[in-house]
């Protein structure tokens, strides 16, 4: 018989993580710091639920796993085939309004302001029954059967979004009513694919559209713009057909991490809503920034694409425990989005210094008049305004040499970017040679990483008296991290979080400014002792504050944080399936004051029993597993329960009141909040 395991550190928690065309792929995005952060928590277990976005990076595979991981389960975004489910009346009845609420939502005046702005359009929603598309309206006999606000919502807490002033928002409450109505409905008939591909959607989306109230830029919507907005939709709602949500999935974990927002968050929202499962959502660059930076095609198509990934944003921001912005500039876009500045808290990536940990204790650098510029060739760095600030560079400094060591971006926009710098640079700066005899060198090189001159990135940044970045957009700059670490003094544009990062360590100009530019690069090169003092400073604040070490540490007590509020009952079994109630101790539950009187109504169960997951075999790794209740009860109106058959449901009780034949694991703490599980406190923000 195989030992149980054992808990290290303090709480074991089970952990869904969720990423979109990230980890475990080996080209994925922030694949370096979920690797990271799994490996640095082994005292708790993973399971990866990942969304691949093509098909090579599918063929590229996986990184190593660490033992850590339990289970990884893929589907691709990029390709879905048709589920082949054929809706009877009633389903196509269902499919009908909740979808119709969707894009009402999106194409409603609303959607174009602040995602916490109130929505034209929605009278009804929470009433007695609004006129919706379909038949219906949310209100009345549509949706979960009771206004929003009421009994109903299909299990979702009966509290509407407000916005900034305390207003409630009922295009929010519209939209998330209706995507949890499609992921319902795809949960009862086996998918959605084909539906969202019908023509049946494309006229839904039309009719809202061409509806009163509707954004102006919608109604100018041509049939093509329909049929490319229809088909973006399909594709950013395929996760609502994946079955990945029952109890042998996402609805056996303790918390869902989402590695990012937008797709990736979506499967932890319908866990949530089916388990309530808590919900924790990362983002080191703001999805939503990053769609309206890549936004393209006409008018009505922008215009509706983002006003349906601004709604889904706020409804991930709306509905998770706990938001981890990368710094304070993700901050404030997801402020801007509807987050609660309640749920927010910075932590900063973390990043590995011991690579540069030789160059940062070494002393100047071998040539004390050169430039380093480390990136990514691409418009968006503004390579051309550092030219000529170079050639400004280069009349007060003649010894100055300027280096650029990186690769063109994918795709021919950016072979076509570097070309272009490659010409400036040769008509700015012609080869020049010390005399008649030798031979002419440009004072500006194009090198990569890997070359015979920089075989690697902290050989790049040792080469260099003062590293620039001058980009014009910026999200975090992580090679003036690689910098600090390396103790150089930097020149940066203020666009992104750089100041946030620079913290006074370095120099920091206005963007396409190359005058500027020039002067804070001549004042470092000119200065060696504000060089040195600068770069050790940036070097100390980079290990203070930018390490994997702080990182894991911080989401180490998020974790407990979160699921000492989100109890669950955690029976064990051994390896013949018996259970073991003394396996574990209670968990703590932060239920507010000891003396607080609450009416039942109010009063959740202490400890929530989930049905049993999986008993895993003798011979796995895992013999320990945990199980989670037989059903949760959920009130509907009229007093009697509704669930469709697979659902769980939930009940409230009296405090202090269990299932038949369970006794209740959960134990009050004291109202100061400490949690009691043997880990460090909570860490609390990494910086404002």
């Amino acid at each position: 018989m195989a030992a149980p395991k054992r808990e290290i550190g303090g709480a074991h928690v089970r952990i869904g993580l969720l990423t979109e065309g990230g980890y475990p792929y080996v080209s994925g995005d922030a694949r370096l710091w979920c690797d990271r952060l799994v490996r640095g928590l082994g005292q708790h277990e993973f399971d990866i639920y990942a969304l691949s976005r093509s098909e090579q990076q599918e063929d590229e595979g996986w990184i190593p796993l660490p033992p850590q991981v339990s289970r990884v389960r893929t589907a691709p975004l990029w390709s879905a085939e048709d589920d082949g489910v054929v809706y009877g009346r009633r389903a196509r009845r269902r499919f009908a309004e909740a979808y119709g609420e969707l894009v009402a939502a999106v194409c409603g005046a609303g959607a174009v302001g602040a995602v916490g702005s109130v929505g034209a359009g929605a009278a009804g929603i929470g009433g007695a029954g609004g006129a919706g598309l379909g038949g219906a309206g949310l209100g009345g006999a549509g949706l979960g059967g009771a206004g929003l606000g009421g009994a109903g919502g299909a299990g979702r807490e009966a509290r509407g979004a407000e916005n900034s002033v305390g207003v409630p928002d009922v295009e929010a409450d519209r939209f998330g009513s209706a995507l949890y109505g499609l992921a319902e409905l795809a949960r009862d008939e086996g998918g959605l694919v084909g539906a969202l591909r019908s023509e049946a959607a494309v006229r839904i989306l039309e009719r809202a559209c061409r509806a009163p109230g509707a954004l102006r830029v919608a109604r100018e919507a041509r049939v093509p713009d329909l049929l490319t907005v229809a088909a973006h939709l399909e594709r950013a709602l395929r996760p609502l057909s994946l079955d990945w949500y029952d109890g042998d999935g996402l609805g056996s974990v303790d918390l869902c991490h989402a590695a990012a927002g937008g797709s990736a968050a979506l499967p932890g929202l319908l866990a949530r809503h089916f388990s309530d499962v808590p919900l924790l959502v990362t983002e080191y660059g703001v999805q939503l920034r990053a769609h309206y930076l890549a936004a393209s095609g006409d008018a009505p198509v922008r215009a509706l694409l983002s006003a349906f990934h601004r709604r889904l944003a706020a409804e991930v921001y709306r509905q998770a425990a706990c938001i981890t912005p990368g710094n304070t500039h993700a901050r404030r876009w997801q402020e801007r989005c509807g987050a609660d500045r309640a749920k927010l808290r910075t932590v900063y990536p973390g990043m590995d210094a011991s690579r540069f940990g030789d160059v940062g204790e070494s002393a100047e650098s071998a040539d004390p008049y050169t430039l380093v510029w480390i990136g990514r060739i691409e418009p968006a760095k503004d390579l051309i305004s550092l030219l000529h600030a170079f050639s400004e560079i280069r009349r007060s400094e003649p010894r100055a040499r300027l280096r650029i060591v990186g690769a063109p971006a994918e795709g021919p926009e950016g072979a076509a970017y570097l070309g272009h710098c490659r010409v400036l640079a040769a008509q700015l700066f012609p080869d020049e040679a010390e005399g008649a005899h030798a031979v002419g060198d440009n004072p500006v090189s194009f090198e990569e990483i890997g070359g015979p001159e920089v075989p690697d990135l902290a050989e790049a940044y040792a080469a260099g008296a003062v590293i620039v970045l001058s980009s014009v957009v910026e999200g975090f700059p992580i090679s003036l991290v690689e910098a600090m670490f390396c103790g150089r003094a930097t020149v940066s544009t203020d666009v992104g979080a750089v100041v946030e990062v620079i913290g006074g360590t370095g120099l920091v100009v206005p963007p396409r400014n190359p005058r500027a530019l020039a002067e804070a690069c001549v004042a470092l090169l000119r200065d060696p002792e504000r060089r040195e003092r600068l770069g050790a400073a940036a070097r100390a604040r980079a290990l203070e504050l930018f390490t994997v070490e702080q990182n894991v540490q911080a989401f180490r007590g998020i974790y407990l944080e979160i699921v000492s509020q989100s109890p669950v009952r955690r029976l064990l079994v051994d390896d013949m399936g018996d259970p073991l109630p003394f396996g574990v101790p209670a968990e703590a539950h932060i239920a507010g004051r000891w003396t607080e009187v609450r009416p039942v109504a109010e009063v959740r169960l202490a400890a929530e029993v989930r049905p049993v997951t999986e008993v895993r075999p003798v011979t796995e790794a895992r013999p320990v597993t945990e199980v989670r209740s037989a059903a949760e009860v959920r009130p509907e109106s009229g007093g009697r329960p509704c669930r469709a058959p697979g659902v769980p449901v939930r009940a409230t009780a009296p405090v202090g009141a269990a299932p038949a034949g369970a006794a209740s694991t959960a134990a009050p703490i004291p109202a100061s909040g400490a949690v009691q599980s043997g880990e460090p406190a909570p860490a609390g923000e990494a910086a404002r």
